[in-house]
């Protein structure tokens, strides 16, 4: 399921930037292979759910530390050198209006592949995730009170099970095309309103609600989606609302026992907006759903020393179901997040796509019936890839011993006790190196 996203074409980009980052560093080709780049992948999956003090440590002589299938799949040296020349995008040709463009080309290729193999669902959940990174940069956020406080935010377009149909990284102020959406809607709701305008033709043509927390709606989104022709619902805040809303005041439905509701709806735009009493008040408009039908939810009454039920309107009743389709995602990523570490700013994120995009075959896989554990499912991938695109050499090395020395050492005893101060230079002819003195006919191995 993962070669859906993570295809032959995949590998071959990654070694092909990877090649054009060592020569714009005039280094040496390191001759990646496509085998050796899965091959890498694979032991950064595993270190999501195999954790060791530090990446060297997969390679350490004791037993306790370890890990006999990355050793035997590919040795140390060969793992930095790969990690050190890793590139997604080529350096002579900078964007310097996209802050994000050393990853632009990677994910446009993962958003491609994320739209190829979506299975339709009308139901689609807008919410922001955030991509752990402590270092320096300019798209780095903070955020109080979440679980993730810095790194990077992303606006992620997800289906309830999880899987992510679209995202962006969110850059800061807009400096790109449809800069409008920004002034209409606001920073946080218009990325949705670009990725509708991005996506391909045969998905924007299908029947699709949206839903979202209060950070994004407001109706003025609402409008131009039901104008697209999608359906939307969403909490909302206090100071969205017109103030000619016929609504009671939050203040007044505090003193009103819990189940209560007030709704009303806009004639014009069709916009209902229900304000309900639960354990605080609440409110949410939506252009699909209203109050009926009443369902009722368990909720503990401190008076009656009871669980009592209390009625809820179908708006709050459809936007608990379908709303939770980002939060699972981060869920399923953190739990086995890729743990080796880089230095560069964008490595952070690039862990992160490789995590979302098992998440996403992962997701696939069990909605075809395959009922295996995430971990399970990794572990699946790591197994396969290190057993059948091992690269490591037979042998650790040149032999200890010489059978032309006595005393055990590589050179031969007739060389090293020859009484002749040997003294290597370069062949002039390009061959091996030899002895600087006139006489001595001796060569080396290098």
């Amino acid at each position: 399921m993962l070669e859906l996203f993570l295809d032959e074409s995949f590998y071959e980009f990654l070694v092909t930037e990877s090649q054009k980052y060592a020569a714009f560093l005039n280094c040496p080709d390191p001759k990646i292979s496509v085998d050796e780049m899965i091959a890498f992948i694979a032991i950064l999956v595993n270190s999501g759910y195999n954790t060791v003090p530090s990446k060297d440590h997969y390679w350490d002589q004791g037993d306790d530390l370890r890990n006999n299938l990355i050793y035997n799949c590919m040795r140390r040296d060969r793992f930095r050198t790969i990690m050190r020349f890793l590139h997604c995008a080529d350096n002579t040709k900078m964007d310097s209006s996209d802050k994000m463009w050393k990853l632009r080309p990677l994910i446009n290729m993962l958003k491609q592949k994320f739209c190829e193999n979506y299975v339709p669902n009308p139901n689609l959940n807008y919410d922001e995730s955030m991509i752990e990174y402590y270092g320096r940069h300019g798209c780095k956020q903070f955020l109080r009170g979440k679980p993730i406080r810095f790194g990077y935010k992303n606006w992620c377009l997800n289906t309830p099970a999880g899987y992510l149909l679209d995202f962006e990284i969110y850059q800061g102020k807009s400096i790109n095309e449809n800069s409008e959406y920004d002034k209409q809607f606001g920073k946080a709701a218009s990325p949705l309103v670009k990725m509708i305008d991005k996506l391909p033709p045969n998905i924007q043509s299908l029947p699709m609600s949206f839903y979202f927390d209060n950070l994004f709606t407001g109706f003025p989104l609402l409008n131009e989606l039901k104008n697209r022709g999608y359906d939307a619902t969403g909490t909302v805040r206090e100071n969205r609302l017109p103030k000619n809303t016929p609504l009671p005041d939050k203040k007044q439905m505090l003193k009103k026992q819990r189940g209560q509701y007030s709704y009303s709806k806009s004639k014009e735009e069709g916009i209902v907006v229900v304000r309900w009493k639960d354990n605080s008040v609440v409110t949410a408009m939506s252009t699909l759903h209203g109050v009926q039908p009443l369902t009722n939810v368990t909720r503990y009454s401190a008076t009656e020393k009871k669980k009592v039920q209390v009625p809820r309107p179908a708006l709050f009743t459809n936007y608990n179901k379908f709303m939770g389709g980002t939060d699972p995602m981060d869920q399923n990523i953190n739990n086995y997040r890729i743990g080796i570490r880089g230095k560069k700013w964008w490595w952070p994120i690039f862990t992160y796509l490789i995590d979302v995009t098992i998440c996403n075959a992962w997701t696939l896989s069990r909605q075809a019936g395959n009922n295996m554990s995430q971990l399970n499912f990794r572990r699946h991938i790591v197994k396969t890839y290190l057993t059948k695109f091992r690269s490591a050499p037979s042998s650790t090395g040149r032999p200890a011993t010489s059978k032309f020395s006595v005393s055990g050492n590589r050179v031969s005893d007739d060389i090293r006790y020859d009484g002749i101060g040997h003294l290597l230079i370069p062949n002039p002819q390009g061959k091996r190196r030899r002895c600087a003195y006139p006489t001595c006919k001796s060569q080396t191995r290098s």
